[in-house]
Order: C-alpha cells, then sequence, then structure tokens
C-alpha cells in the first residue's frame, strides 16, 4: 500500500524523510507519559527514539526505509495488522492522514498514539470527518519554530518556517480536544 501512496517531487526528500528535532520529544515528554515500551513506525535514523529511551522508555523501532536505525528489515507500517503499543511518531507527510487512520484502526483501546504534524493538519474537510470518528485528546502548538531537516541535515537547515504541533489521541477516547501551548 505505501508505495502506492507515494508521489515523487524532486524538492521533497524520498519517502518524506524529514528528521525530528530533540526538542520536540523533549517537550512532548514533558506533558505526557507513555507505556513502558512505545513503538516508533517512522523511525529514520533515530531521533525521536533515542531521546524516548534516554528517558527510560523501552521502543521499539522500525520503517519503510532502514537508515541505519531500529529494526534491520525494513517495515511497511501499513502492513501491520495489530498494535497494542503507544506510538509516537513524526510520520511522513505525504501520507499523514492514511498513517494516522491506520495506526488508529490497528490499535487496542487505550493506547495513545502521539504525532507530530504540522499545524494546518487540523484543516480540511476530510480531516474533519476523520477527527469526528477519532476526536484528538490533546494538542500541544509548538510557539517556536521546530527544526525538522530534510534528510537529517540539521546543520543544513537551521530554521524552518513551518508550525508544528504534537497531536495525541487515546484509542477509544471520548471528549473535546484540549489546546496547549508549547513556549
Amino acid at each position: 500500500m505505501f508505495d502506492t501512496l507515494m508521489k515523487f517531487d524532486k524538492n521533497r526528500e524520498v519517502l518524506d524523510f524529514y528528521a525530528t528535532d530533540k526538542r520536540a520529544t523533549k517537550e512532548l515528554l514533558i506533558r505526557e507519559n507513555f507505556r513502558e515500551t512505545i513503538y516508533e513506525p517512522a523511525c529514520g535514523q533515530g531521533h525521536i527514539v533515542k531521546v524516548l529511551e534516554e528517558h527510560g522508555y523501552k521502543v521499539k523501532a522500525e520503517d519503510i526505509c532502514y537508515r541505519g536505525y531500529g529494526s534491520k528489515r525494513e517495515v511497511d507500517f501499513f502492513t501491520v495488522k495489530e498494535n497494542t503499543l503507544d506510538i509516537v511518531t513524526n510520520p511522513p507527510y505525504f501520507c499523514a492522514d492514511k498513517f494516522l487512520k491506520h495506526a488508529l484502526e490497528i490499535s487496542v483501546p487505550k493506547v495513545k498514539i502521539a504525532m507530530l504534524f504540522r499545524l494546518a493538519f487540523l484543516e480540511g474537510q476530510k480531516r474533519y470527518e476523520l477527527f469526528k470518528k477519532y476526536p484528538i485528546k490533546k494538542v500541544y502548538v509548538f510557539s517556536k519554530r521546530l527544526n525538522c531537516a530534510k534528510n537529517a541535515e540539521f546543520e543544513k537547515y537551521k530554521s524552518n518556517a513551518i508550525a508544528f504541533a504534537w497531536f495525541v489521541w487515546e484509542v477509544g477516547y471520548i471528549g473535546n480536544t484540549q489546546l496547549e501551548w508549547i513556549l
């Protein structure tokens, strides 16, 4: 399924590999607690995983493209049929909707799913329908820009004009979305 979703754009990194700023994960962990073992299905070079491990979590790390970190075999997240672990990830944006929907559909009740998205992920009629079916529990908006570096080249991409937020779901949650700011 992953192959059919991929659209190539010469200005984008292949498979949307944009490494996550350490600060993003650190800020999430100040605000959220997770189960002892966390699943990172788009681990890239381990930028999120390393911070989770520094904070005492065990991590099941996989990716569709092996980049020297996590499971040595490539795993297409869309082939995973069931999940019992909390998920923390920065998924490929070109398939963000489908990635999220799949995570929600394969996860058992009470699983927490935290995904780093552009703040603009809140927009759109199709997403609104998804959010009605699976209410977002919390959104943590970064007031200062994060640097999600193309191909993990942080030294080359020092700044970013995109607003990001952590979106957190708990499978089975019914209620209003809480919005908080990360200063």
